[in-house]
């Protein structure tokens, strides 16, 4: 059964989350490079596919005991945000990608269908979407939320990114986003301990 309730906490949680995240600055890439609707159908399959699993694992983790997923969680949080401030502790160049010589629309999704594909696999958006959906124990909800969301930071990072970045720099967005996801590390890990 649908739950809209869960369904807008879902996409809340994980639009906040990857907002900061990488996928949306090579969102903002793709975007100024190529078609607006080319690179978001490419990135709105990526981001499908990882719902898909995310909630797959989700439902795997209702099957282990409740203090081991909180604990498992939180050391997944602190490697985000480790992982989050260690790729942005050099310079902030963003990354690049040579365009494909043919604009065709299989080109230009394709390449942005890759690139989210391999950027999110086991990234901390696809955690809290299995989370969510451990918690929850409602994987449709969960489901639409985290796809909702993802698509709504694609499409702002497509169309509306670059004037986000230049009122506000990157490693400040770095280190409120790995701030946050200490502080989930800390209550799941309170949760598994107490």
């Amino acid at each position: 059964m649908f739950s809209l309730t869960i369904a807008a906490i879902v996409f809340g949680v994980i639009f906040v989350a990857e907002l900061p995240d990488k996928t949306a600055l090579a969102s903002l890439m793709l975007g100024t490079r190529y078609r607006a609707g080319y690179v978001f159908c490419g990135i709105a399959a990526a981001f499908a596919v990882h719902v898909v699993v995310a909630i797959a694992a989700g439902s795997l983790l209702t099957l282990l005991p409740h203090r081991w997923v909180q604990g498992v969680v939180g050391v997944l949080f602190l490697a985000g945000a480790a992982m989050i401030l260690w790729q942005h502790s050099g310079d902030e160049d963003e990354e690049t990608m040579k365009p494909p010589a043919d604009q065709s629309f299989w080109k230009v999704a394709g390449s942005g269908f890759m690139l989210i594909l391999v950027a999110e696999f086991g990234d901390l958006t696809q955690i809290m979407t299995a989370n969510l959906a451990a918690r929850y124990g409602d994987p449709l909800s969960v489901g639409i939320g985290a796809v909702l969301a993802l698509w709504a930071v694609a499409g702002i990072g497509i169309l509306g990114g670059r004037a986000l970045m230049k009122r506000v720099p990157l490693r400040l967005i770095t280190k409120i986003a790995a701030a946050v996801m200490v502080a989930l590390a800390g209550f799941s890990l309170y949760e598994a301990l107490s």
